[in-house]
């Protein structure tokens, strides 16, 4: 029997549509764009506000769209993240822009929501393991930098090896990349990569790391968030276990490198 696809759709903090593309453009000129907000809609069918030409983006909003691979759905979240999310049911006449272009993604005039999930799922099918690295970071990091404070030499040498190691095997450039488009997490491989990055780099700044340091500390946690996100794909044998291993800090002594 074949699994039936969920429909999703990403909506911005207070359950709004966000832009289909664009928004930003037509914001700065002071154009009003419709938009729909799905959390006052639970259970109801609802109507594209101003629909346009099918399938094509002729104004900033043109349709509703939706992914049957919820990793990807913040690919085109301009305002980042957070979202909120929901599961949609498409109706009446469908469209793509290209199956082999984007197979995940649907596009309709009109939907039934369904109901409010998880947001976490956006970024896949460990997004709630991700999520719990990102909100560890602020600690870690502080924890990273008061070691770098403790014993710069030793850190640094300690640090290089490691970076090396992730350089040689290409652990987040490749193993992490590859995989997370493999299952179709391109998305929110990229959006934790930046929020991971983000974070650290704010938190080990406040507590005095070094220009040096924090370069170090935010490659420590992209990796140890894509590491996370990634865990499940990056698995079999002993040398790809090794790589997942240098993503969660092998030998940076990291309290919480262990994925659950």
């Amino acid at each position: 029997m074949k699994k039936q696809k969920i429909h999703y759709m990403a909506t911005r903090p207070d359950g709004t549509v966000p832009p289909t593309t664009h928004g930003w453009y037509y914001s700065a000129q002071g154009e009003t764009i419709p938009t729909v907000n799905l959390a006052d809609h639970i259970g109801e069918t609802v109507d594209h506000p101003s629909p346009g030409q099918k399938w094509y983006t002729d104004k900033p909003f043109s349709y509703f769209h939706m992914y049957t691979r919820p990793g990807e759905i913040l690919e085109r979240i301009e305002d980042g993240w957070p979202v909120r999310l929901f599961v949609v049911e498409p109706l009446g006449e469908t469209g793509n822009w290209g199956s082999d272009f984007a197979p995940y993604w649907l596009m309709s005039h009109q939907i039934r929501v369904v109901e409010e999930t998880e947001a976490w799922r956006a970024f896949g099918h460990r997004g709630a393991q991700t999520l719990a690295a990102l909100a560890q970071l602020p600690d870690l990091t502080r924890q990273w930098a008061e070691e770098w404070a403790a014993d710069p030499e030793g850190t640094r040498r300690t640090y290089a090896k490691w970076e090396e190691r992730v350089d040689d095997t290409r652990a987040l450039t490749d193993w992490a990349h590859w995989r997370a488009r493999y299952s179709r997490r391109s998305a929110g491989f990229a959006t934790a990569g930046q929020l991971a990055g983000d974070a650290a780099a704010q938190a080990a700044t406040d507590a005095g790391a070094e220009p040096y340091a924090v370069a170090r500390i935010q490659l420590r946690a992209r990796c140890l968030v894509a590491g996370q996100l990634m865990y499940d794909r990056i698995r079999t044998g002993e040398y790809e276990q090794s790589v997942r291993g240098l993503l969660l800090g092998a030998g940076l002594d990291i309290p919480a490198s262990a994925a659950v």
